[in-house]
This record gives structure tokens, sequence and C-alpha cells, in this order.
């Protein structure tokens, strides 16, 4: 009964925290927010889709500018890869995401990056094609009923450093931007940067509850 409870005042704390009392729209300066990921993984690799909405051009200089949402997918195969291979990927239904893979030396991986207009929910079908042979795949969302959203994160960092937020904040208005984005590990977290002029932190929640689980000053 009280999780239940928790949850059903997360909203409506949320909206109230990221309003400010004096009005103030934090969300309004969100400029990277990965909001969330599906997976799916064969013998052979592993493959992530994550959905971002992020300014463009993207810069972590403390202003928070125009965004666009992307679609981001990223092929990690189980073996060392050296990009000889030829990846292409397209997705079944909407978004309309399809193209060839780039191989990134430094990661050892092979990704596409594409503009859209909307996210999928829920689960997400696509043909994987490796030199020629196609693969049916469905990747998974990795949140669950209970995955606040990076609103809600947003909400919950804004709690933490309010003595922050008050130094960022000049004439009534916030100097700053946030970047929140969804991580998948062992489980769900978020990542939250406040990002200033002057003053960085980052803060690491878990995904259910807010509660800050790490802090760094940057």
């Amino acid at each position: 009964m009280k999780k239940t409870a928790l949850f059903l005042l997360i909203p409506l704390l949320a909206s109230a925290a990221l309003t400010g009392c004096k009005g103030e729209d934090y969300a309004a300066h969100l400029s990277d927010v990965r909001s969330d990921i599906f997976s799916a993984e064969t013998e052979d690799f592993s493959l992530t889709l994550s959905c971002i909405t992020r300014e463009a051009p993207y810069a972590a200089d403390g202003v928070a500018c125009a965004t666009q949402e992307l679609i981001e997918i990223v092929l990690k195969p189980k073996e060392s890869a050296d990009g000889t291979k030829s990846y292409s990927v397209a997705l079944h239904g909407e978004p309309a995401v399809s193209g060839e893979l780039s191989y990134r030396t430094v990661k050892g991986d092979y990704f596409l990056s594409e503009s859209v207009s909307s996210f999928p929910e829920g689960s997400v079908s696509l043909r994987l094609t490796e030199d020629g042979e196609a693969t049916e795949l469905t990747a998974a969302s990795v949140k669950t009923q209970n995955t606040l959203t990076p609103e809600e994160a947003l909400h919950f960092a804004v709690e933490a450093e309010q003595e922050l937020i008050s130094r960022m904040t000049a004439g009534g208005e916030f100097q700053g931007e946030f970047q929140v984005r969804l991580l998948r590990r062992s489980r769900c977290y978020y990542f939250v940067g406040i990002v200033g002029k002057e003053e960085n932190c980052a803060l690491l929640l878990d995904a259910e509850t807010g509660e800050v689980l790490a802090k760094r000053k940057r």
C-alpha cells in the first residue's frame, strides 16, 4: 500500500518541484535526455536502441537550446570487432528507421543515429542484416511500470541539490542546463548532470525511487 501511494504521489511532486517556488520550469532546461533503452541479444552480439532528445548542435555549456529527437542504435559483437563486417538495420513499423551501421574504432562497436518524429514504446521489431544475411529481432524496453520518467528523475535531482540550484539562479531564473540519461546495468539508473557556467554536478539515481546513490562534482 505504501509503495502504491508513493508512485501515485511522484507525478504530483515532480510537477510542483519542476516549476519551483517562483514558477521556474526546470524541465525547460533539459538539453540531453535518454528516455528509453531497448535491448536485444544473441550468441554473437548485443544490440541497444536508445531514444534521445538532445539539443543540436550539442554543447554542455550551461545553456539549453532547441532539441531534436533521435534514435541511436549500437551493435556490440561478443568477439572483438575489426570493422570488416557490414551491418544494416531496418525497424518494422514506426518510426521508420533504417540504414547501415558505422564501425567505431575506439569503442569496437557499430553505430547508427537518425532523427525521428516519435519514439517506440514497449518493444521494437527489426531486421538486422550482417554481410547480406538477415536476422529478425525484437528489442524490449528495459523500463518497468515502476521506472521514473526523466522529468521525475529531474525532480529528485533538483530536490537533492537545492543549494547548488540556488547558486545557479540569478534574477529568479535558473542559469544552467540538465542532462538526464536512463542507464541499464544489472538494473536501471538515471544519470543526472547539472551543468552551469562555473559549477557542475553529476548524480546517479535509483531509477525507481529517485534515491541519490552517488555524486560527483565536475
